[in-house]
């Protein structure tokens, strides 16, 4: 990556679909080295997609759970691959303990919220306990950027 790959990935981060040309004007190159600027970044890697950032509140999803899950470390693969099943789930990590996941999830409500965890969580071999928080307010978010 040089200096101009950044300020290319600022100009996505911002609106991935910007186009070529709306890149190159605003960085003063040529739409063609632009756009072969941004098929490296895609090939190495540096860009793994482009997506839409939807907001969660306007298709009715309105509580945002975060789960801290410690998990016996035999039970880790099956409980990883189960979560990342369930459409509530938004994201999910192996945290670096290899016993504890971390796991983001979006619901309709707290009822809804609840029966997640009763049919996913509670009473389930291998977990043995889950911390869960959820979101008062958002103060900053992630439009893009490094993943973490």
């Amino acid at each position: 990556m040089n200096p101009l790959d950044t300020k290319i990935l600022g100009l996505l981060i911002k609106d991935g679909r910007a186009s070529f040309a709306e890149i190159a004007r605003m960085l003063g190159i040529s739409r063609a080295h632009a756009r072969e600027r941004v098929t490296k970044l895609m090939e190495d890697g540096v860009i793994e997609q482009f997506t839409a950032v939807v907001n969660p509140e306007k298709l009715g999803k309105a509580v945002s759970a975060f789960f801290d899950i410690k998990v016996a470390p035999q039970g880790i693969n099956e409980i990883a691959s189960s979560l990342s099943q369930q459409p509530e789930v938004i994201s999910l990590y192996v945290m670096n303990d290899m016993q504890s996941l971390h796991m983001h999830t979006l619901t309709e409500d707290m009822d809804v919220l609840e029966r997640f965890a009763q049919e996913n969580l509670f009473a389930r071999e291998h977990i043995q306990s889950v911390d869960c928080k959820t979101l008062l307010s958002r103060l900053k978010h992630r439009r893009g950027g490094p993943r973490l």
